[in-house]
């Protein structure tokens, strides 16, 4: 498919409630959104590295820059037949994977729809609804973050993540285990601590939580194996697992019992699906997290979470959880308690709405060949 145009927009997205974790609280996310068109077909993509970097080394402004200046110029124009050979007309930037996937994910869905293909057809994805959970960033208060468990649990949730950090850790871990003893919760870290935390986290065992995600550096991999050898419960790899090497590596160093899969964060899903597969092999399982994308991020994060080696339920929201209106439309809704369904047109079915991509724009570009 040559590639005719490339547009791109970094929007702020306002949030209902603020998320707030171990590296600080966003009120509204940013993220960037690209529409890559070739003739009279178009797909969107989405990748949502947020305002600062406070979760990778990567934000949406210089994301938006990147794309415009750099990423774009080398793909317009060109004939890109597949994920792989678009990722290698980029190779010879280090590292930036936020910025390439914004790219990559919009020509997955533009290929798909070529096709007229469902994008988990495509992938090697199973057509049935994908398993969810609930998740829950630090809270004004124990008893807020309790009712909200509470409203997970009877909407049928199989699985809740809580956000864990100085301040909101063990004793929050005990009032949640003392009200819900047997339902399965985990915590995500946020790379907020380090070795010297070990007594902490083996605190934490105690609690019999399905795993501990990022607890350490968020580049690191050698201190994740040193500490899972010391403690019971799994530890599950986020923001060190960018790209296909760096789960190589965590798999050789037994660094983790778990992955976490973001598409923005490695590089797209070619990669995604690289590092699922290698995985599977190792007999590692994964998941599908999330940025607090718009639908159409998560409708990227939907169809990755088909396949077979995503083990445990993923973090896909309802818009409404933390939209009032979501930028992309049709908004993500569960199919049943726990669910959400899977693409039923080519492509996936997430685009903008035009008014609330006016609205929420920050700046934009249009590349084309001149």
């Amino acid at each position: 498919m040559r590639i005719d145009c490339v547009e791109v927009y970094h929007v702020r997205m306002p949030l209902i409630y603020p998320w707030r974790t171990a590296y600080g609280e966003d009120a509204e996310i940013h993220s960037v959104l690209v529409k890559i068109v070739s003739g009279e077909l178009y797909g969107w993509g989405e990748t949502s590295p947020l305002n600062a970097p406070t979760y990778s080394p990567e934000w949406a402004s210089g994301v938006f820059s990147l794309i415009r200046d750099f990423l774009a110029p080398l793909v317009v124009g060109k004939n890109v037949d597949t994920a792989e050979d678009l990722l290698k007309l980029l190779d010879c930037f280090k590292g930036n994977y936020f910025a390439k996937a914004g790219l990559e994910t919009a020509w997955w869905v533009l290929y798909a729809k070529s096709l007229g293909k469902p994008l988990h057809k495509l992938i090697g994805g199973r057509s049935e609804p994908v398993n969810v959970g609930a998740d829950f960033g630090v809270q004004d208060s124990i008893e807020i973050l309790l009712k909200k468990i509470e409203d997970a649990i009877e909407a049928g949730f199989p699985r809740v993540k809580l956000k864990f950090r100085r301040g909101w850790d063990l004793n929050m871990l005990e009032a949640v285990r003392d009200r819900f003893p047997d339902f399965p919760f985990h915590i995500d870290c946020n790379a907020a601590f380090t070795l010297k935390d070990v007594e902490l986290f083996k605190k934490v065992d105690r609690f019999d939580l399905e795993m501990i995600e990022q607890p350490l550096c968020h580049w690191d991999l050698v201190d994740h194996a040193k500490l899972q050898k010391l403690i019971s419960t799994p530890i599950c790899l986020d923001e060190s697992i960018t790209c296909p090497k760096a789960a190589e590596q965590a798999i050789e160093l037994s660094s983790c019992r778990y992955v976490n899969l973001k598409v923005g964060r490695v590089g797209g899903i070619w990669n995604a699906k690289l590092i699922h597969d290698m995985c599977m092999d190792a007999g590692i399982p994964c998941w599908v997290g999330g940025m607090l994308e718009s639908s159409i991020g998560q409708g990227l994060s939907i169809e990755l979470a088909t396949l077979p080696n995503i083990k445990y339920p993923s973090d896909i929201f309802a818009s409404k959880v933390y939209y009032v209106e979501d930028l992309g439309f049709p908004e993500i809704v569960l199919c049943d308690k726990g669910k959400v369904d899977v693409s039923k047109v080519p492509g996936i079915p997430y685009e903008p709405r035009p008014i609330l991509l006016k609205k929420m724009e920050i700046e934009n570009a249009v590349i084309k060949k001149l």
